[in-house]
């Protein structure tokens, strides 16, 4: 586990939400290791840092289980983008985004926003089946990705690809629906805000189907807030407090008089 002192300062922080077992943590390992694994609950939270060019993004993978539902702000708080998860065979996992979980991101940043995700795609859609191609060129290197997680994650079993279709409960304009109560929840005028068409995806952390797509797509749109955090930070420079404390014990003893 790296040391936290040790981690570089993230420019702005992303967040998934969603019930248990909807594959929140897969996804994210999904784009951040490039592989898929077989995932225990999440408890509590957990913690990575990707480096998206000179840029640096905290993804929060946050639990599912009821138990934990009242951490599920604190990790809302700040955040300039909030990944919906749902299960797309599971119907009752997109009830659960409006009915616990939105309410939730009433800590998140007035400009926040919202991506709602059908993951799963693999299980009723054939061409969510097959294995996206990987650009080894852009695979991320422990370096770029650092990991704080409060639970292990058991090893990887391989893609299974049975070409059985379960029955898709959930359709794409249910999830557009979804996205237009949000905006109205939030208050945003839904003329001037995404559309639905942009912020609603289906994918497959099994085997990567439109995983690259929804970060990517979130990352360029966050690209303006992370470009006026760091002009804001400029103008308003924070002290840095380890360098403080180092310079602190190297400054010699003053004199009395």
């Amino acid at each position: 586990m790296p040391e936290v002192s040790k981690l570089k300062k993230p420019d702005v922080k992303l967040v998934l939400l969603g019930d248990m077992n909807v594959g929140k943590t897969s996804l994210l390992h999904r784009y951040t290791e490039r592989k898929f694994k077989d995932t225990v609950s999440t408890v509590g939270g957990a913690f990575f840092l990707k480096q998206w060019g000179p840029y640096n993004i905290s993804i929060w993978d946050t639990a599912g289980r009821e138990q934990f539902h009242g951490l599920g702000s604190m990790y809302c708080r700040g955040a300039a983008a909030i990944i919906l998860t749902y299960d797309v065979t599971n119907w009752q996992s997109l009830v659960e985004l409006e009915e616990r979980f939105l309410s939730l991101t009433d800590t998140a940043n007035h400009d926040c926003i919202y991506a709602v995700v059908g993951n799963k795609a693999d299980l009723t859609d054939l061409k969510a089946q097959l294995p996206q191609t990987l650009d080894l060129g852009d695979q991320t290197t422990s370096e770029e990705s650092q990991v704080l997680s409060a639970c292990p994650t058991p090893p990887a079993s391989p893609v299974s690809i049975s070409g059985v279709l379960l029955r898709k409960q959930v359709a794409h304009d249910d999830a557009a629906a979804l996205y237009s109560r949000i905006l109205r929840y939030k208050g945003i005028d839904e003329k001037s805000s995404l559309s639905a068409e942009k912020m609603c995806f289906e994918t497959s952390a099994k085997t990567g189907y439109n995983v690259d797509s929804l970060f990517e797509t979130l990352f360029d749109l966050l690209l303006p807030s992370i470009l006026r955090k760091r002009n804001e930070n400029q103008e308003s420079p924070t002290v840095d407090l380890e360098d403080c404390r180092t310079s602190g014990g190297k400054r010699g003893k003053a004199s009395c008089c």
